[in-house]
């Protein structure tokens, strides 16, 4: 039975941490796919159930080095505690084995990184409160995770990058000195004081200890799963130019003609205050990238006011039930899904569609959670709540697709799969071709700074970030503006389109089409035929059946039920009606119930070419009527086509209407491309046909029947003012009716996939230039440990410039 699972997984500190991970599980039998984003910290790994289970993911992945922490399943008892007060992985281990000792916890897991102890146990045995005690007794201090707010959430990280900022200014004020030393040096200008070998041993001590302190931990960790990692390389890079600097200061001769010693205390202590500067601008940076996300998070409403009892009562949102009345005054949020029972206002629904303008809403149409009621008060009946709403979906459809990996992000992954053990090889090559090589007398120094300056200058980090970074931003930015993007395969999927289909009934037009002809072939009343015809069509869901019994409800007394009804599909209905069999639909359901339609021809082909779309109306198999139905195009489809066309994409229009009206409304929107009378199971076969003809297709459709097209495209784009059906087989959910969204997706697609090649671009940039001219020892340390910092840092700064991008 296959089964995808997402976990998240902390301890990774680079792309080739992530490649690890990625090719352990993948290694496990019964694992059919396995993807690692080191810039969202997930793993999303598809398995057969029946051959490996998920405490063998998670152990895979903890032999490896790594904390795993996976979803709560329905069945366990879980919870995660936020905890604060721990300064060192020795804290996490000490809560860590503290819990695991109660009795009732199955298992406890801390993440030193992310502050979290995740706990699995038993209810019957231990309560939440008991764990809260037991980790405030260790001298530490814990709280749940959901009662930790997005502001403190966005404290905490403050604090985090406040404290890099702070050992970034003690490393920056501490390599100062030596920095001065070595410019001092270069225009030999003799400073006793600053040259003085003790004195910049002592600064750069802490420097190399304290304050990088951080990349031994990570290293030991790293190396101690048999894996390698950026901070293996750092550690290796600075530890080689201070303890050679150190060696230097107690056991090198000053030899006549030499002014001082050969230090680089100040090639370790800028590497490390580059690396963290760069670590500093980096976190900063990715704290923006999923900013959509939290957002929309803040956009729910807090509390709610219901009706209980007959009394108005402010209650936490988290509180209300399905079936709640709740109140809605001018200038307060919807606190959840439903529809209006009484009232009638104007809802600003900007963070879900994208769209500025105020909605109209009455009594029995619906509102959607986090949406603004702008004039009037209004009470309505709620539909749902919790993880059921609009807005918890659409939070649900973002972090899945932040998560999500692109195909184009392989390339970087199997790079960076192999990257830190080749740049050791190409180190230890560089060190030995230059010490045994090239310099005859066998010079260790130049061969020494050599291999510094390739271990420095290589950055894993800049390839692992440079397509997760650009998609968290792109999909993000389409969530603000109503497009919603399941996956990063879908997003590069978008920008190769070079045909969209549109359906018209609901996507071109409103889908709201009006009864605009009633014409009698016999010369019965136009009443009479109303009648029969609202009846028949009176259980349908069809909307040309809908607009004749609308028509029906407004102009007659009443519009009992029919005795019998059949839905047609494609065709119309029958029904009995007072005792009379009735037929209502297109030529095709006539000529199939043997129904002559001569007289009706005429009257047909001129109201077809009037764009209306005819129906045929039988009565015990004789025809009696046509009735004509128009439905308008919407207000914005002739501009969002031509937006199409103009970016060289070729539009088809398909429907189930005749040809002659298809052409009419075709012809209204500027489409050359038409695909007329094809019934709802055909949409997919007239898909799959363009497909093999070789055009990347985009379908775009509202309805059920829409839905097996959708899944069948290469992009299912879904109108989300359509049905939960359609939305779910789409790829993209175009959450406003408005076209326009259609080329706003691609064009966001295409900016997604610019930032991710140029990304990539520099990513290996920095490496294919930068390592040859450290091994050529054509690069300072301190140079190439600046490039190495800020590799990943305008990667990152590239992909947030498309929050600036125009679609």
């Amino acid at each position: 039975m296959d089964t995808k699972k997402t976990y998240t997984i902390a301890g990774m500190s680079c792309a080739a941490c992530a490649a690890r991970i990625e090719k352990g599980l993948n290694k496990v039998s019964g694992v059919k796919q396995a993807n690692v984003n080191f810039a969202v910290e997930k793993a999303t790994v598809e398995f057969d159930a029946e051959l490996v289970s998920e405490e063998i993911l998670e152990e895979t992945v903890k032999n490896l080095g790594y904390e795993v922490i996976h979803e709560k399943a329905p069945t366990e008892s879980r919870v995660t505690l936020k905890l604060s007060g721990m300064s060192c992985a020795a804290c996490a281990a000490r809560i860590e084995k503290g819990l695991n000792k109660i009795d009732g916890v199955a298992k406890a897991a801390v993440n030193f990184a992310a502050e979290t102890a995740t706990v699995e146990y038993n209810s019957t045995q231990v309560k939440v409160s008991d764990l809260l005690a037991a980790v405030e007794n260790l001298g530490y201090h814990a709280e749940r995770a959901e009662e930790v707010s997005q502001d403190r959430e966005k404290e905490q990280r403050e604090k985090e990058i406040k404290r890099l900022r702070m050992e970034l200014i003690a490393s920056a004020v501490l390599s100062s000195p030596l920095i001065l030393a070595m410019l001092l040096t270069l225009f030999r200008i003799d400073a006793a004081f600053l040259h003085n070998e003790y004195f910049q041993l002592l600064i750069a001590t802490p420097v190399q200890f304290f304050i990088g302190f951080r990349f031994y931990r990570n290293a030991f960790y790293a190396l101690r799963a048999k894996s390698a990692n950026m901070d293996v390389l750092i550690a290796m890079g600075t530890s080689a130019a201070y303890f050679f600097s150190l060696y230097n200061v107690f056991f090198q001769p000053i030899m006549p003609g030499m002014a001082m010693k050969d230090l680089y205390f100040e090639a370790a202590a800028v590497i490390i205050t580059l690396v963290l500067l760069g670590k500093y601008l980096e976190a900063v940076a990715k704290g923006k990238t999923s900013e959509a996300i939290k957002k929309l998070m803040g956009l729910q409403a807090k509390t709610a006011r219901i009706i209980r009892n007959g009394q108005e009562t402010d209650i936490p949102v988290e509180e209300v039930e399905v079936g709640d009345i709740i109140v809605v005054r001018p200038g307060e949020k919807v606190p959840v899904d439903g529809k209006i029972t009484e009232g009638n206002s104007s809802l600003d629904e900007s963070m879900l569609t994208g769209e500025s303008l105020p909605v109209e809403k009455k009594a029995g149409d619906t509102v959607i959670g986090a949406t603004i009621n702008k004039f009037g008060t209004f009470k309505f009946q709620a539909t749902k709540v919790g993880k059921d709403t609009a807005l918890a979906q659409i939070i649900k459809m973002v972090e899945d697709a932040q998560g999500s990996k692109a195909p184009i992000q392989k390339i970087a992954d199997q790079v960076s799969g192999i990257f830190v053990p080749a740049v050791l090889g190409i180190a230890i090559l560089t060190f030995l071709i230059r010490y045994f090589g090239i310099e005859h007398g066998q010079n260790i120094t130049p061969a020494i700074v050599s291999a510094v300056s390739v271990l420095v200058i290589a950055c894993p980090c800049a390839l692992g970030l440079a397509t997760p970074t650009a998609i968290m931003v792109g999909t993000g930015k389409g969530a603000e503006n109503g497009i919603l993007i399941k996956g990063g395969e879908h997003l590069e999927m978008a920008y190769k389109i070079n045909a969209v289909i549109l359906d018209k009934t609901g996507t071109i037009t409103k889908g709201q089409p009006a009864v605009t002809d009633i014409i009698s072939l016999d010369g019965a009343e136009n009443d009479e035929i109303l009648l029969l015809a609202a009846v028949a069509e009176k259980s349908s869901e069809h909307p040309l059946g809908v607009a004749i019994y609308e028509k029906g409800k407004t102009e007659l007394t009443s519009v009992p039920d029919p005795e019998k009804f059949t839905a047609i599909p494609g065709r119309g209905v029958s029904a009995v009606v007072d005792g009379k069999t009735v037929y209502l639909g297109t030529r095709k359901l006539m000529r199939e119930k043997g129904i002559p339609i001569t007289d009706a021809e005429e009257v047909v082909a001129r109201l077809e070419e009037e764009g209306k779309t005819a129906m045929l109306m039988a009565v015990n198999n004789m025809m009696r009527a046509v009735i004509a139905v128009a439905d308008t195009v919407k207000e914005h489809s002739q501009e969002a086509i031509a937006d199409l066309q103009h970016m060289g994409i070729k539009v088809y229009m398909i429907t189930g209407d005749n040809k002659r009206t298809a052409l009419a409304i075709a012809k209204q929107v500027g489409i050359e491309n038409v695909l007329a009378e094809v019934l709802p199971e055909k949409k997919a076969e007239e898909v799959e046909k363009l497909k093999q003809s070789g055009i990347i297709v985009a379908m775009v459709g509202d309805g059920i029947n829409d839905a097996p097209a959708l899944a069948t495209a290469d992009v299912g784009m879904a109108i989300g003012t359509g049905t939960d059906v359609a939305m779910e087989a789409a790829d993209i959910t175009l959450m406003r009716g408005d076209l326009r969204a259609i080329p706003a997706a691609i064009k966001l697609s295409r900016k997604t996939i610019r930032k991710i090649r140029q990304n990539l671009f520099w990513a290996f940039i920095y490496n294919i230039i930068g390592i040859p001219f450290a091994a050529f020892g054509l690069l300072n340390p301190v140079i190439a440990g600046g490039a190495m910092a800020f590799s990943s840092v305008s990667v990152v700064t590239n992909s947030l410039s498309l929050k600036r991008a125009k679609i």
